[in-house]
């Protein structure tokens, strides 16, 4: 059987853990946007998707990293 302390501290715990997760979902689909919207903006090729983008770009940084 576990004391109060340590089911208060579990309670705690994890709703530490929830609003960590929600943070960290809530900066990373920012920074998706933010990130999406550049290569619309900057980097996009006439013709090309967002998509075909991103994979060109993934593309051309592995070739950058080989050499």
């Amino acid at each position: 059987m576990k004391s109060k302390t340590v089911e208060a501290n579990e309670k705690i715990a994890e709703d530490v853990m929830t609003g960590f997760q929600k943070i960290q979902d809530g900066v990373v689909n920012e920074f998706s946007k933010i990130e999406d919207s550049f290569i619309s903006r900057y980097l996009l090729r006439e013709g090309e998707s967002l998509d075909e983008a991103k994979e060109r770009l993934k593309r051309e940084e592995q070739e950058i990293r080989i050499k």
